[in-house]
């Protein structure tokens, strides 16, 4: 019996393995082949002949897009939309989380289907322009910020997190005399650093990639998110020649926008996630764990 499961446990080891080895191949190879598109020539690309390495050394399109001041602009403007952003949205994520947590709370139930009720239904695209100017919010950064401070997804899960800590702790700080400020601060947030590094992920990476609400809400160039303005690039909004190319080198902007725009967006968040990564699979199981 020992033999018949130590052989089927390294068949199942070995299946695994080919399995995974599959999952990160087939999740690998298009980041890859984005990659090597970016840095190649526009005969190779329209010809199909780029694959994994890069045909045609060529960085005519980063030069365009990275020479455009617009482009530093609009990326300085991403980066302080989304640190400020998930600041915002972390700071009332986690008091409304902390408040569904406390089963003891009037209202608690109440309080949870209107958040889980906006999940599903919202007042529209239309209404929510509306709202939104009437409040004096358009061609701001709260325009941005404030209708998305809350994700109920990431609420639910912080929420479920919070009521999987231990109350005996809580209540022993409140015999010593915190308030509930103190208890939050000083007990709840510390031992809850695994969800609050995946919120963090979750919110940043967001914001970071929105472009629908700042298209919506902002008309000046200047206050763009640099997903708009990558965005405007591949439309043909803006296109090569407002930023700066040539006659010359518009085939090979064409070519190869989507992939260097790509790029462009995705590597600042693919430098921040190694230092979050540990934290997220905690984070997320621990949320999900029913006590």
């Amino acid at each position: 019996m020992t033999l018949d499961r130590s052989r089927g446990y390294r068949a199942f080891q070995v299946v695994n393995a080919v399995v995974l080895t599959g999952v990160v191949i087939v999740t690998l190879y298009p980041f890859v082949n984005i990659v090597a598109r970016s840095f190649s020539e526009e005969r190779y690309i329209l010809s199909g002949e780029v694959n994994l390495i890069p045909r045609g050394f060529n960085l005519t399109t980063y030069q365009i897009v990275v020479a455009d001041p617009m482009f530093w602009t609009n990326y300085r403007n991403t980066v302080v939309y989304t640190v400020v952003a998930t600041a915002i949205a972390m700071v009332l994520t986690t008091c409304y989380a902390y408040v569904l947590s406390k089963r003891h709370l009037k209202g608690r139930t109440f309080l949870i289907w209107v958040a889980v009720f906006t999940m599903f239904f919202n007042g529209g695209l239309i209404p929510n322009y509306v709202l939104v100017n009437s409040l004096g919010l358009t061609n701001s950064i709260w325009a941005i910020v404030l209708p998305n401070a809350i994700s109920v997804f990431n609420l639910l899960v912080m929420k479920a997190f919070f009521e999987n800590l231990p109350g005996d702790l809580e209540e022993a700080a409140a015999i010593d005399g915190l308030n509930t400020y103190g208890i939050l601060g000083r007990i709840v947030l510390p031992l809850s650093k695994a969800v609050i590094a995946t919120m963090v992920l979750f919110y940043a990476v967001s914001f970071w990639n929105s472009w629908f609400s700042a298209f919506l809400y902002l008309n000046r160039t200047e206050l763009f998110p640099v997903t708009v303005y990558l965005r405007n690039i591949i439309a043909g909004a803006t296109g090569a020649e407002n930023a700066g190319a040539g006659a010359a080198d518009l085939t090979q902007v064409a070519a190869n926008i989507q992939s260097v725009t790509i790029m462009l967006t995705v590597l600042p968040i693919l430098a921040v996630y190694p230092f979050v990564q540990r934290y997220f699979v905690s984070g997320v199981m621990l949320g999900a764990v029913k006590g």
